[in-house]
């Protein structure tokens, strides 16, 4: 894979296809491969005629993890995501984020909202505002020197994908205690780029979708349905949702 820098971190990424740009920023214990490849965005949105940019976050996949909290604030993620749209010569991009992801995505659109066309957040409805509620107990689950010491449903949900993906369990750890930062109501109102927030029916991690829709400016909510947190980063309908969306705010083809 290709890699770029984005201050002292050395990040890995990937590009395929033509047309108009869409930065896929994948989510906690993830990587670009795992969250869009392996899930069929790539090719879906190569396939619509964009082209799919996928970031290794800071932590994650082939780019260097730090071991310091002090590294993963979400907008240091961010950071890193417009040095890639920098470094690719990329002026304005659509960005699909999903859970952490979707978070990176809020900041960088709130940031920067000259860089960003559209948005799409995945995974992700009010605890941006809001929080994580079972953050503290991810670490912990990630830090066990077990699988089997953790009871705790969400914990051994990622422990056990942190172990599938062979990640640094010590980076993600560190990740999850800054990288969950709320994003601030009065800031969330101010992202004036059209958002598509896209959680899935039986998602208990994410929050609800309508009303940070409703509190965007220029947002709309997608259930997609009979999906939780894990399941519904693939999914068809999501998909399905998303290029539609896209297809309005950042068409591939001038109409």
């Amino acid at each position: 894979m290709p890699r770029f820098k984005s201050g002292d971190v050395e990040l890995a990424y990937e590009v395929a296809g033509n047309g108009p740009p869409v930065l896929c920023i994948h989510g906690f214990a993830s990587s670009g491969k795992v969250n869009w490849i392996d899930t069929g965005w790539v090719e879906t949105l190569t396939g619509a005629g964009y082209q799919a940019i996928t970031l290794d976050n800071r932590g994650h996949g082939l780019s260097d993890k730090p071991h310091d909290p002090e590294d993963y604030y979400p907008a240091q993620m961010a950071n890193d995501a417009l040095a890639l749209l920098d470094h690719l010569g990329i002026e304005r991009a659509a960005v699909l984020g999903y859970s952490m992801g979707a978070r990176v995505a809020a900041f960088l659109t709130y940031d920067h909202p000259d860089r960003v066309v559209a948005a799409i957040f995945g995974g992700m409805g009010m605890n941006l505002i809001n929080g994580l509620t079972d953050g503290n107990d991810i670490i912990a689950g990630l830090r066990a020197p077990n699988l089997a010491d953790l009871t705790h449903p969400t914990a051994r949900q990622f422990r056990i994908f942190a172990d599938h993906t062979g990640s640094d369990r010590e980076a993600l750890a560190a990740c999850m205690e800054t990288s969950r930062q709320p994003m601030a109501r009065a800031d969330v109102r101010r992202i004036e780029v059209p958002v598509l927030v896209a959680v899935g029916e039986a998602d208990e991690m994410a929050g609800s979708p309508q009303p940070l829709a409703e509190l965007l400016p220029h947002g709309e909510a997608f259930v997609i349905p009979k999906r939780d947190h894990m399941r519904a980063t693939g999914d068809r309908a999501f998909k399905a949702a998303a290029l539609e969306f896209l297809g309005k705010t950042f068409p591939a083809v001038a109409v």
